[in-house]
C-alpha cells in the first residue's frame, strides 16, 4: 500500500472535528490558517468562532474598525497577523469584489499570506495540487524517510515540498494535506511519540535506525533579546488613569499600554521614584509611588523576553480624559497588560 493510502486511512479514523474542515469557503479557511500560525488549535478555536460570529463575511471584517479587530484578537499574540488580516480583508472586499484569488500563485500576493497559507487555501478551497509544508510535515517526512537536511535552510523547504508533491495524490490534494498535518499534530509529535501504535512502524526509517528523537534536524537558534519595561499606572484623585497607543513599529503595534519607562536592566523603587518625579512625569504632582509586586512578570515572545514591572503612581491632579477601569477594558491591550488590569480590579 502506498504512503498516502496509509496516511489518509489513518486520518479518516483519527481526525479531529474542526469547523474549518467542514467547509471549502476560502474566507473561513484563510481565517483559520492565519489564526493557527504559531498557535495551537485549542487556543485558536474560540477566536475562530468569535471572528466568524462578529464578521460573517470578508466584507464585515473589511468594514470593521482596526481597534475592534485587535480587541477581538487580544490574547492570541503575534498581532501583526490581525493587522494584516484586516488590511487583506479590505483589499479583497474593495479591489476583488469579495472574491478570493483562486490559485496558489495569486494567493501568495495577499498581505500576510505566505507559502504555507497559500497552499492550504489553494488545496482546501480549490483542490489545487500544491503541498503544505509546515513543522508537522517536516517532522513526518524527515522521520519516515530519514532525511537529515537542516530544516532551517531554504533549500530544505524546497526539498520537502518536492517530496510532498511526489507523494500527494493529485486527484485529492486537500485530504492528503489535511492528513499529513494531522498526523504530525496527533501521532508523530515532537517529543516521545508512541511509535508502537503508528501505522508506519514497520516502514519508518527513523524508527528502524533509532533516530526518532533527533529528526528533523534544525540548526538555527533564535537569538533572544531581553527588554525591561516599567509601566506607570497613574491614579488621579478620581481614581482614573492614563493610557497611550503604541504607534511605533515593533511588538504590539497599535495596541494600548500604560505610560512606559524602558530601562537597560531591572530597576528598583528609588530609580523609578527619582526618574518619574524629575523626568517622565515631571508635569504631575506625585503623592506616592508603589510597586505592584504581585504584577512583576516575565512575558516571553518568540524573539524577546520582556521583564515587566508595574508601578502605581498617585497624583494630585485630575488627568484630562482619564479612564476608569471599566472604560480601560474596552481597549485592545497586550494580554499581559490586560491580565494586570483584571487582577487590579479583583484586588480593589
Amino acid at each position: 500500500m502506498k504512503f498516502h493510502n496509509f496516511l489518509i486511512n489513518w486520518y479518516l479514523q483519527n481526525k479531529r472535528d474542526l469547523p474549518w474542515r467542514n467547509t471549502v469557503n476560502p474566507y473561513h479557511i484563510w481565517l483559520s490558517e492565519i489564526m493557527l500560525q504559531q498557535t495551537r488549535v485549542a487556543q485558536g478555536m474560540p477566536y475562530f468562532f468569535s471572528f466568524t460570529k462578529e464578521f460573517p463575511t470578508v466584507f464585515d471584517l473589511s468594514n470593521a474598525d482596526e481597534e475592534k479587530v485587535l480587541k477581538l484578537w487580544q490574547g492570541l499574540g503575534y498581532y501583526s497577523r490581525a493587522r494584516n488580516l484586516h488590511k487583506t480583508a479590505q483589499y479583497i472586499a474593495n479591489d476583488l469584489n469579495g472574491i478570493f484569488p483562486a490559485t496558489y500563485n495569486d494567493l501568495l500576493k495577499l498581505k500576510g499570506v505566505g507559502q504555507y497559507t497559500a497552499a492550504a487555501i489553494a488545496s482546501f478551497s480549490y483542490n489545487e495540487a500544491v503541498p503544505v509544508v509546515d513543522g508537522n510535515v517536516f517532522r513526518v517526512l524527515a522521520r519516515y524517510f530519514d532525511i537529515e537536511s537542516d530544516i532551517a535552510l531554504p533549500a530544505t523547504k524546497k526539498e520537502f515540498t518536492e517530496l510532498a508533491y511526489e507523494l500527494m495524490p493529485k486527484d485529492n490534494p486537500a485530504i492528503f494535506n489535511q492528513a499529513i498535518m494531522e498526523f504530525g499534530a496527533l501521532q508523530c509529535v515532537p517529543k516521545n511519540p508512541d511509535c508502537s501504535i503508528c501505522v508506519f512502524n514497520e516502514s519508518c526509517l527513523a524508527l528502524q535506525k533509532k533516530k526518532v528523537d533527533v529528526l528533523p534536524v534544525k540548526s538555527k537558534k533564535l537569538k533572544i533579546t531581553n527588554r525591561f519595561f516599567n509601566y506607570l499606572i497613574l491614579e488621579d484623585v478620581l481614581g482614573n488613569t492614563l493610557i497611550q497607543k503604541r504607534t511605533s513599529k515593533g511588538i504590539w503595534h497599535n495596541l494600548y499600554e500604560f505610560p512606559l519607562l524602558e530601562t537597560d536592566e531591572i530597576v528598583d523603587f528609588d530609580f523609578i521614584s527619582k526618574t518619574i518625579q524629575h523626568g517622565i512625569l515631571a508635569s504631575y504632582t506625585i503623592k506616592c509611588v508603589e510597586e505592584c509586586s504581585h504584577a512583576t512578570v516575565i512575558h516571553k515572545l518568540s524573539h524577546q523576553h520582556l521583564h515587566i514591572q508595574f508601578w502605581k503612581v498617585k497624583i494630585d491632579e485630575i488627568i484630562p480624559n482619564g479612564l476608569n477601569n471599566s472604560e480601560l477594558k474596552t481597549f485592545p491591550f497586550p494580554i499581559v497588560i490586560y491580565n494586570f488590569i483584571e487582577k487590579e480590579e479583583i484586588r480593589r
